[in-house]
């Protein structure tokens, strides 16, 4: 479980296809010391298990189906990936809860310079629209971040200068894709709502 508050941008150093797999070794200044192998890390939203930890540097596996649902597969080396560590009992929520578990991706298509803000308008497929409400929570390359506005199959969010600083966002260009977690909790009201229908109560 993590919380959508990136902790420190790192660099892909290597990617090495695996099958159908890939092996990805990110270096990291800020993290790597408390990483252990077996950790879990949000990268770029995704949670992954830390396999090989050495100086600069640690590994990370993608499998086929983690590829398919989320930007990892487009990643190449020198990119730069959010990273977040799992969070432990007891820690703060600064952001909101983020399994890690990458719902789809989005297509950036605009990015909007304001005065002292960034606004970033993201296209997403239409199955998920029940998901996205005003003010509610999404991660959005394992940031968590508030919509703003949502309209015809797109969302824009605002970005204050220290998201943009401490995130991969400023290096980000329209076209780019990117990964979306959405709020947990209205997933887990929708099935429970979708159970309700089918099976009914029958009360005594």
């Amino acid at each position: 479980m993590f919380t959508g508050i990136i902790e420190e941008v790192g660099k892909v150093k290597s990617v090495v296809q695996k099958g159908k797999a890939r092996v990805f070794a990110i270096s990291s200044e800020k993290l790597l010391n408390d990483i252990k192998i077996g950790d879990s890390v949000a990268v770029n939203g995704v949670c992954l298990t830390v396999f090989e930890k050495l100086n600069e540097y640690f590994k990370v596996e993608a499998v086929e189906e983690t590829i398919k649902k989320t930007n990892l597969g487009n990643l190449k080396t020198g990119d730069r990936v959010n990273l977040e560590l799992s969070l432990k009992l007891g820690d703060r929520l600064g952001g909101h809860i983020v399994l890690g578990h990458v719902d789809t991706t989005g297509v950036i298509e605009n990015i909007l310079k304001l005065k002292n803000s960034w606004i970033f308008e993201i296209k997403f497929p239409s199955e998920f629209r029940k998901y996205i409400i005003p003010k509610g929570s999404i991660a959005v390359d394992g940031i968590s971040l508030t919509i703003a506005e949502v309209d015809d199959g797109k969302f824009k969010v605002s970005i204050i200068p220290f998201t943009w600083e401490n995130t991969n966002l400023k290096f980000k260009r329209s076209g780019d894709r990117v990964n979306l977690e959405f709020d947990f909790f209205g997933k887990y009201i929708e099935s429970f709502l979708k159970q309700w229908r089918e099976q009914p109560w029958q009360g005594g």
